[in-house]
């Protein structure tokens, strides 16, 4: 039995949703872990595309799947996002998806509390999603969210949504908005809490057993852990833990369980929202990268920042979760390359680092130190072997190695699930 944790390294939209779906095929659970309906997973299967954000990606090869009690939930959203699978065909059963009862809920006023406090920041903006999550982990923080489990006790539930509509009122007074209305909420609750009823379940108590019995578990994250809010680029960062310790929070159980840790890697990098970006390409080269990667979140729909590898950054990740191996996601982005650039070092005050800086200011003055290699000019898609790829490729990805002290473990060249090369299997 061995159980495997996958993170993402850098600023998310690593191509975590097509390895997890590649994993699970060897996995007996997926749990997802952290995050909320803002993650986007894409998942290509018999030429069908799947868009997740809150079901976890093992659910499309139908493995039974945990949504965590780190996970904040949108009941609506999630309610959508199951009627839009099963169009494409996959029903989604009590059986095949289970959701914590300690779960907490995002609600309308988190949803409109986002976009009063973001439109509010002008040119300081974080670039969130809109989507609730910063306030409904503020909730819970602040012991006044509403859990899964508060929704069929009516007294925990009225103790939590007066406590959450107080403060949120207050809130809202000062911005001039109208007041949350206790009866309203109290009314879709009441009308949400049936329908998802049949998902709830002690969650905890079921990877447990799993464990017992032997099987493997697939913990999944979501965002990157550049993200992370303790250890990403401050304030632009998520609301949660990103990284591999979170998967034993946001699932129930301890850190002894997470035998190995899978950081996806990109073969290059990318950001949505603001925030510092070293090694963005803000010129020909960057476009490119963007056009060749369809590099548009799945979520928004907004267009991804582009620019280099950053071996810093994702050594400074490797070391945060304890990754044991990477898998390197969209290296046939960079098949018509003639150089390629990765960057080695940071340069700020005519010191050269490397390690990343504590601050967002800091980060935003640095200058990327580059090593150039040449690039391989051949498709690496389709390619079944390490031995299969370029020349130039394996040098690139031996290079990488070598900068973020971590072996390749996978290679993805495609969003195809059979263009993958399996190195080490992280379940061995």
């Amino acid at each position: 039995m061995t159980n495997v944790t996958v993170v993402g390294t850098q600023w998310g939209d690593e191509g975590k949703g097509k390895i997890v779906d590649w994993l699970s095929l060897r996995a007996d659970l997926v749990a997802r872990f952290q995050g909320g309906h803002n993650a986007g997973h894409t998942i290509v299967l018999n030429k069908k595309v799947f868009k997740l954000s809150l079901l976890p990606s093992g659910i499309i090869r139908k493995k039974p799947s945990i949504i965590g009690n780190g996970v904040v939930i949108d009941p609506w959203a999630l309610i959508n996002e199951i009627k839009k699978i099963e169009k494409q065909g996959l029903k989604i059963t009590p059986k095949l998806l289970k959701i914590s009862s300690k779960a907490s809920l995002i609600l309308p006023y988190h949803q409109k509390l986002d976009e009063l406090r973001e439109n509010a920041k002008g040119n300081n903006k974080i670039g969130t999603t809109g989507r609730g999550i910063g306030p409904a982990y503020e909730d819970k923080v602040g012991r006044r969210s509403i859990r899964v489990c508060d929704l069929y006790n009516k007294d925990s539930r009225k103790i939590q949504l007066s406590a959450a509509i107080t403060h949120h009122n207050t809130i809202l007074k000062g911005l001039n908005e109208k007041p949350i209305q206790t009866a309203y909420i109290n009314k879709i609750l009441s009308k949400i809490a049936p329908i998802i009823k049949p998902y709830v379940h002690n969650t905890m108590d079921l990877i447990i057993s799993a464990n017992k019995l032997g099987k493997n578990v697939l913990f999944e994250g979501a965002q990157g852990t550049m993200l992370d809010i303790d250890h990403g680029t401050y304030p632009y960062v998520t609301s949660s833990n990103t990284v591999a310790s979170q998967a034993a929070t946001g699932s129930g159980i301890g850190p002894s369980l997470i035998h190995n840790v899978l950081g996806i890697t990109k073969a290059y990098t990318t950001r949505v929202g603001n925030g510092p970006f070293p090694t963005e390409q803000n010129n020909s080269t960057g476009k490119l990268l963007g056009k060749i990667g369809h590099e548009f979140g799945v979520v928004t729909g907004r267009k991804r920042r582009c620019g280099w590898f950053d071996a810093v950054m994702v050594h400074y990740a490797i070391k945060l979760s304890g990754v044991n191996g990477i898998a390197l996601t969209k290296l046939d982005v960079l098949d018509t390359f003639k150089e390629i650039k990765i960057c080695v070092g940071y340069k700020l005050n005519n010191k050269i680092s490397k390690s990343v800086p504590e601050t967002y200011l800091e980060m935003n003055k640095l200058q990327p130190v580059y090593k150039v290699l040449k690039g391989w000019q051949s498709s690496t898609q389709k390619c079944k072997r390490f031995n299969d790829l370029p020349a130039n490729a394996k040098k690139y990805i031996k290079s990488i190695e070598k900068l973020i002290e971590c072996p390749v473990s996978m290679i993805s060249t495609s969003p195809e699930r059979e263009d993958t090369i399996l190195i080490k299997d992280p379940f061995k």
